[in-house]
């Protein structure tokens, strides 16, 4: 298929890719929860707060979501990117308090909610309205599925492709069809901004170690939370193109 016919036929590029994406995660193992993903390097206790620091570095979630949702409540789509946005701050500080399987599954489920928004968005704008509105919802299905999957399972499969399979999916969309609202540049920046939350995160322990003030999961939250506050603040600036 040349680029033109796929820039023609978005609905069938779009299907063919998820499915091609979700028959392929059949040829890889079963991918368990490693138990020592909750062995953060910042454990200290202030103010009678366990893991203050991964707790706290939360509450700029609930801050941007909460925002959010005051303001951009004229689609589905974005009062679930915005609730998932306010959710993954008390989630993830419940997670934090206390790190286990049974805590992660509720930091997880509202980063779910937020990537199917997000995918759900990047299909309305880039390619079929009326086709992204409605996948907003297999999308969170199989979203809390990948999650109950993974605790019945417990194989991750499903579940880093509800995080990794959005990425590339816009990717492809931002290549192929043209915007329809103007900024579109504040999704690829964060995207990038996302991209060193994903590396601090696996140099939790390195940068703990280097002796400075806060771990790489901490600087993980605050960066994760400032690609948040990228989406809103395109949202805030967006315009119809004509």
């Amino acid at each position: 298929m040349t680029r033109s016919t796929m820039r023609d036929h978005p609905i069938f590029v779009f299907t063919s890719v998820t499915a091609a994406s979700l028959a392929g995660l059949l040829l890889l193992p079963a991918l368990p929860q490693d138990q020592s993903y909750h062995l953060f390097a910042d454990c200290r206790t202030v103010a009678g707060i366990p893991n203050f620091w991964n707790v706290v570095s939360n509450l700029p979630f609930i801050a941007i979501g909460a925002a959010g949702l005051w303001r951009f409540r004229d689609s589905p789509a974005t009062i679930v990117l915005f609730l998932g946005f306010f959710l993954t701050g008390i989630g993830s500080s419940y997670y934090h308090w206390h790190p286990n399987d049974p805590t992660l599954f509720w930091d997880r489920l509202p980063m779910t909610l937020s990537f199917a928004a997000i995918l759900s968005l990047g299909v309305a704008e880039r390619g079929n309205a009326r086709m992204g509105a409605i996948l907003l919802w297999p999308l969170l299905i199989i979203g809390l599925f990948s999650l109950v999957l993974w605790r019945w399972t417990d194989d991750l499969r499903l579940y880093f492709w509800t995080q990794f399979f959005p990425c590339f999916a816009l990717l492809l969309l931002f290549l192929l069809y043209p915007p329809k609202y103007t900024d579109a540049r504040y999704w690829i920046i964060a995207a990038a901004i996302y991209a060193l939350a994903k590396i601090f995160e696996f140099s939790d322990h390195a940068i703990y170690s280097a002796r400075y003030l806060l771990s790489g999961h901490t600087l993980k939250h605050l960066t994760a939370a400032a690609a948040c506050l990228t989406i809103l603040r395109y949202f805030q600036t967006r315009r119809a193109l004509a």
